[in-house]
């Protein structure tokens, strides 16, 4: 630890921190069944691994940035790193013989460990793909076909949230604006004071895509926002979706598992995607797209947006092969797992920790600054908005843009923010909120960092507007 810790902040951070991981394995794909890296068994405290372990799995990091920024790319342990190349190796040694008798069968072991993950019925519900973009883009474009033929009328409704990822806006105006659906975008107060206040506005968008005799024909909704970073009440707006007769619900969980609980039953979408290589340890990139089995036992007409021979096997198998490219992110997830289950509660406990840690920092740099915390506690899971002062004139998306260059070059912190403009007749508004973000790797002095540099540019009169462009 480093020496700017003081003695109770060391010791906090090493009872809150060292148990972590347990005993080390040897990461072996094929020495253990997929059933068993879902149920281990208990790790005895004192084969926890310690702090250094951690940072040994994470030092091929910069180590003169304060890396808090975990929501944008994620992170993945050096151990699954390794085991990656092996995979890549054991392609370009025999591709002949790892095409025809490994990598099905090995992607399939990979979306056996996501099935009983989150809770899903049937191994063909799962498929793997590259990213929850992808994943977007599969379900758009069932939503655009049925416009197309004739199935939904023109102008029948996708309702989405407006801080829906701009990637996943740009797919829904590709899709469906194109294809003659109508887009309602739910505006979403920030900052958030309660759940109610986004149950509320989601009611209102539901009642406008119903407006004059039109159908609500799809749902588009985020679990994590990703800027602002909110845990959206998104059971709840299942529900509703299905009281309001809404054809189908699509969940985008660019930030799902690993950082929020995950499962199918308890959510009851109809699509549900959610990146590994953000918040589970997995190597860029790789994701997975769940698609509910109807009542009769029939899966959705989905189909991979890149046609390859496989095309009509059933989304899943359609996914398992999209033309010669390195599916080794997608091999090591029965790895993954074994790794997640290496610390203390397992992905749970992770979780725990990590919501508990970007909290505690949150605080801390709230008081610093004397500003505000973007939403309440309960709803924010590894990531927490946190107010600016006022006084650095955060006053547009070029000014955060700027700021975030600013803040990596001279001091060495990566960082997003986030611009909000002010309310009607506010005085002195908080409009900047850095995203925090909190994993395994992390340590309060990282924090500390970005506390201390907004605190010198405050101190030294810095003006966003002194930046250049």
């Amino acid at each position: 630890m480093a020496s700017s810790l003081s003695p109770p902040e060391k010791a906090s951070y090493h009872h809150r921190h060292s148990k972590r991981y347990s005993s080390s394995t040897n990461g072996n794909v094929e020495s253990s069944s997929v059933s068993d890296f879902i149920k281990r068994p208990k790790i005895s405290p004192q084969n926890y691994i310690s702090c250094s372990e951690i940072e040994s799995e994470f030092s091929h990091h910069d180590p003169e940035f304060a890396r808090i920024n975990n929501g944008s790319f994620g992170c993945c342990p050096s151990s699954i790193l390794a085991l990656q190349r092996d995979w890549q190796l054991r392609f370009l040694r025999q591709p002949d013989r790892f095409y025809f008798d490994e990598l099905k069968p090995k992607i399939s072991d990979s979306r056996s460990v996501i099935k009983r993950l989150i809770n899903a019925d049937h191994d063909d519900e799962v498929s793997i793909v590259d990213n929850a973009t992808t994943a977007a883009a599969i379900v758009l474009q069932q939503t655009a076909w049925a416009f197309r033929e004739g199935r939904f009328d023109k102008g029948d409704a996708v309702v989405m949230l407006h801080y829906a990822y701009g990637s996943v806006k740009k797919s829904v105006e590709a899709y469906v604006t194109r294809s003659g659906g109508h887009v309602i975008e739910v505006q979403l107060p920030f900052p958030v004071n309660s759940a109610d206040e986004i149950i509320d506005r989601f009611r209102i968008g539901l009642e406008s895509g119903k407006a004059n005799g039109r159908r609500v024909r799809l749902a588009l909704i985020d679990h994590v926002t990703s800027m602002p970073s909110v845990v959206i009440p998104i059971k709840e707006l299942v529900k509703i979706c299905r009281r309001e007769c809404v054809d189908q619900v699509f969940v985008d969980a660019a930030h799902g598992i690993g950082c929020v609980d995950v499962d199918m039953k308890e959510i009851g979408a109809d699509f549900y995607t959610s990146n590994l290589h953000k918040w589970f340890f997995a190597p860029p990139s790789v994701a997975f797209l769940y698609c509910r089995k109807s009542s009769n036992g029939g899966v959705p007409d989905l189909h991979h947006p890149v046609v390859s021979n496989e095309y009509g096997n059933g989304l899943a198998v359609e996914s398992s092969w999209v033309g010669t490219r390195d599916y080794s992110a997608q091999l090591v997830v029965p790895s993954i797992l074994e790794f997640v289950n290496r610390f203390e509660g397992g992905i749970d406990g992770i979780k725990k920790r990590n919501h508990e840690s970007v909290v505690e920092m949150g605080h801390m740099l709230v008081k610093s600054w004397g500003t505000q915390l973007g939403c309440p506690p309960e709803m924010c899971a590894s990531m927490i908005m946190v107010g600016l002062p006022a006084c650095l004139g955060v006053s547009s998306d070029s000014d955060v843009l700027k700021l975030r260059t600013f803040l990596r070059e001279k001091f060495r912190i990566e960082i997003p923010i986030y611009f909000t403009p002010p309310g009607d007749g506010e005085i002195d508004p908080i409009t900047g909120y850095v995203r925090i973000s909190f994993q395994v790797y992390n340590k309060p002095e990282d924090y500390h960092r970005l506390r201390d540099a907004i605190n010198e540019l405050v101190r030294d009169g810095f003006r966003c507007a002194s930046l250049s462009g």
